[in-house]
């Protein structure tokens, strides 16, 4: 008897040393980064900073924001720089920083291994990274619309910005390789066929990412865009929109005229309200969104519109007072 539980035991810690070794060594497998040089024209730079700024939002994450104005409008200037924190105070687990973008980083780095981390979320090393950047939808991006993205990136003002070290709690810093999947650009639709660019817009904005409910880490896919989910903010909670066309509680009332004029009113930081602890601010991006074309937003609109209604009240605001 004791022989058998020594070799059931041996057989287990070798089943352990084999995953640990499969989950540390083996993944991520999205394979080698594509061989490819990016064209830098006026075209590509221009489209590539719309996208950037106003539809992926990279430049969300990857400047510093002024959370002393509402929607936490990029400080000009910081573009590209990185450093922007996600830590344990506000639900990430471990400490994340945003990586520099600017040439002063990235100068190192080819082509195809941009393009490899903007789409499976691996970086030039081969190392998974955290999926605060939503790759997993931008791994669904048309190819040209990701060169293009490339182009504007590598024209950037270059910073000096040293990023600090992660650290990745137990057992993220094990599930964290699972993470990344090869990527799987879908081509983009003609902008005439309304719904269908609408949706294509909405897959790689990663709209559905903030606006479904999670449970342990996962999305809620029977309430997908039905809002609700935490973002945990300095002085309080912020909770996203239910944007299904439900009428009681999402955008079901909305006409295509409200829905663009929301995104518009923030449109010039210069008029951007100034925040205090006792409001709190919103995660939400908007004065970046609100840069998006009027033809991009309808388009959004007419997607969401066909979206299943579904009825899911939401708090959008919790604020909460230190004692």
């Amino acid at each position: 008897m004791k022989k058998i539980l020594i070799w059931v035991g041996a057989l287990l810690l070798l089943m352990i040393a084999a995953v640990f070794i499969y989950l540390q060594y083996v993944l991520p497998n999205v394979g080698n980064a594509p061989e490819l040089t990016v064209d830098i024209t006026p075209q590509r730079v221009q489209h590539g900073a719309y996208l950037a700024n106003h539809v992926t939002v990279c430049m969300d994450c990857h400047s510093t924001r002024n959370w002393k104005k509402y929607t936490g409008p990029i400080t000009p200037g910081t573009e590209g720089k990185g450093g922007e924190y996600f830590g344990e105070e506000l639900g990430f687990p471990g400490k994340f920083y945003s990586k520099n973008i600017t040439p002063a980083n990235l100068s190192t780095w080819t082509d195809g291994e941009i393009y490899r981390v903007i789409t499976t979320g691996v970086d030039k090393n081969g190392h998974a990274i955290f999926p605060v950047m939503p790759y997993p939808y931008y791994g669904n991006m048309d190819k040209e619309d990701v060169l293009d993205i490339i182009a504007y990136i590598r024209s950037l003002h270059p910073i000096q910005n040293v990023i600090p070290p992660r650290s990745i709690q137990f057992p993220m810093n094990l599930i964290l390789n699972t993470i990344p999947q090869k990527a799987v650009p879908m081509a983009k639709p003609k902008p005439s066929d309304t719904i269908a660019y609408g949706n294509y817009l909405v897959s790689i904005a990663a709209c559905m990412e903030c606006h479904t409910m999670q449970e342990k880490g996962n999305l809620i896919k029977d309430m997908a865009f039905a809002g609700g989910r935490l973002f945990k903010m300095p002085n309080g909670n912020v909770y996203s929109a239910n944007i299904t066309p439900d009428k009681e509680t999402g955008i079901g009332n909305w006409t295509r005229e409200s829905f663009i004029a929301r995104f518009k009113t923030y449109s010039d930081t210069a008029n951007l309200e100034t925040m205090t602890d006792k409001k709190i601010n919103t995660i939400m991006p908007w004065s970046m969104y609100g840069g998006m074309d009027t033809n991009d937003l309808s388009a959004i609109y007419a997607y969401l519109k066909t979206l299943k209604p579904l009825k899911n009240k939401v708090q959008h605001f919790e604020i909460i007072t230190m004692k």
